[in-house]
This record gives C-alpha cells, sequence and structure tokens, in this order.
C-alpha cells in the first residue's frame, strides 16, 4: 500500500507523484509546496449528516489517512475554498483551515486531555493579568481593552482573576483555574483544537473563553493581544519581518475563530455538535 494519504485523490490524469509528497508538505513545520493533484473541489453532505470536502469526485483526507467529515456545511465550504484557491502548487501555509482540521482529526482525537490541561495551564499566567504600570497611555489601552473581558469572567465563569504590575509572576486562586476548567469544552475534537489555537496565538485563554462564548468578537479579541505590540509599533514603526509574522498567525487564528463560530451556531441550533472525523 502506498504511503501517501493523498492517493485516492489524484487527478485523473494519471501523472506520478512523490508518494510521501503530499503527506510531509502537511506534516512539516515548514509546510512544503506540492503539484495540484485535482481539478476541482467542493463542499458535499453524506448520509451520516454531516459533511467532506471532494477533490474531484474523491474525499479529501487527512496526512493519517482519516477522511476529513465536517460538523457544519459552512466549514466545510471554507476548506473547499481554500484546496480551490490553490494554483499550480498547493500550498500548506496558504491552507490553515485545513491544517487545523488535520491536527484535529490527527492528533486531538483521543488526546483531548493535555490539550485542555496546556490552555488551562495558560490561567496561571494570563496576558491580562499582567500590567504596564507606565507609560500612562499604554496602561490606559491595557484597562480599556483587559479589563471588560476580566469583568465577564468573574461575572459569566466565577473566576476572579489577580492582577500584577511588570512581569513578577502572580499566583491565581483554584477557584479561578477551576473555574476556567469548567469553562473549557471536552468536545468535539475540532472545538478544542481551534481554542488552543486560540489560547497559544493570543496568550489568553480569557481572550479565547470570551470569543468562545461570544463575548467578543475576532477583531476585538486580536487586537486585545497585541495591546502591547501595537503600542510599540506606534513608537518604533512596524519591523517587516515581524509584521509577516503577525499576518501568518493571524490568518491561524481567523481559522480558529472560524471553526468556533460556525460550531457555536451548530451547537444553537441543533443542540449537538459532531467531531469533525467522527
Amino acid at each position: 500500500m502506498s504511503e501517501n494519504p493523498f492517493e485516492a485523490l489524484s487527478a485523473p490524469t494519471g501523472e506520478e507523484r512523490d508518494g510521501t509528497a503530499a503527506e510531509k508538505a502537511f506534516r512539516s513545520e515548514k509546510p512544503q509546496r506540492v503539484k495540484r493533484f485535482y481539478r476541482g473541489a467542493s463542499a458535499s453532505a453524506n448520509e451520516a449528516g454531516d459533511f467532506v470536502v471532494l477533490l474531484d469526485s474523491r474525499p479529501l483526507r487527512t496526512p493519517g489517512k482519516a477522511i476529513v467529515r465536517l460538523p457544519t456545511e459552512s466549514l466545510a465550504a471554507l476548506v473547499a475554498a481554500e484546496w480551490e484557491a490553490q494554483a499550480v502548487e498547493v500550498d500548506p501555509a496558504t491552507m490553515p483551515l485545513t491544517r487545523l482540521v488535520n491536527a484535529a482529526i490527527d492528533g486531538v482525537e483521543g488526546n483531548v486531555a493535555p490539550v485542555r490541561d496546556e490552555m488551562i495551564r495558560y490561567a496561571g499566567s494570563d496576558l491580562l493579568c499582567y500590567r504596564a504600570d507606565e507609560p500612562e497611555g499604554l496602561v490606559a489601552m491595557q484597562m480599556a481593552a483587559w479589563d471588560p473581558i476580566l469583568a465577564w469572567a468573574e461575572t459569566a465563569l466565577g473566576a476572579r482573576f489577580v492582577l500584577a504590575a511588570g512581569v513578577m509572576p502572580v499566583e491565581q486562586s483554584e477557584g479561578a483555574i477551576a473555574a476556567v476548567d469548567r469553562a473549557l469544552p471536552q468536545a468535539p475534537a475540532l472545538l478544542v483544537a481551534a481554542l488552543q489555537s486560540l489560547t497559544t496565538l493570543t496568550g489568553s485563554v480569557l481572550v479565547t473563553l470570551a470569543l468562545h462564548h461570544g463575548r467578543i468578537g475576532f477583531d476585538e479579541a486580536w487586537n486585545a493581544a497585541h495591546i502591547d505590540e501595537d503600542w510599540n509599533i506606534r513608537l518604533w514603526g512596524a519591523d517587516r519581518e515581524a509584521a509577516e509574522r503577525r499576518r501568518f498567525r493571524e490568518a491561524e487564528a481567523r481559522a480558529a475563530a472560524a471553526v468556533v463560530t460556525s460550531l457555536r451556531g451548530n451547537a444553537q441550533g441543533s443542540g449537538k455538535t459532531r467531531a469533525a472525523g467522527e
């Protein structure tokens, strides 16, 4: 049997490709481009009630060879759009949602507990709890963006956090940590993966939870996570390489937020959510 998880998805041209190229491309920390091997991509409902992505007439698979099954039509359409947008070569770096879905199915499914534990650890040193004591403008920006989220966390989650000036660590209460634990979902794997991605990209599980619960939107969340960085840009200007990294990270975060928003709407509409790949 070929090691290439995309073998069944080849365009019907008969053209030979490296048997492991596509798999390596999506597993690499620095994704490599591979030649486009399909004519078109589309989303399609299946008999199980979820949605698949078709490359030509064959279902998209993860690097682990699982068929990609998504719980909402909107997510399937977004994944299909990433594949359809590829030109002569498939560039995984431009496909953040596909990579997130792959990670959820191949990595997070069956391993949710350690992923949640990583997010819970953020509560002990959340970005929102560490404040500048000067300059006055930065202090005001942090208060305006962060205090409403902390107030929401206390009211909605029962989590009261202690603030600190500077970078000296401050210990949070067991009750606050436990409240974050209760607020984080345990399923489906795709949602947990998306929340974990947002937490690491923003540096704040509280920002992530506020987005997850609909308290804030993506732009507000992303801006809140970059108060300090934006302040420094105002003072010193933007670095081109840093700006490029930030754009890449924002694309990753937007993909994760799209999952969170779609699954929240699906759960409200149906009372339950299927796991990706289920």
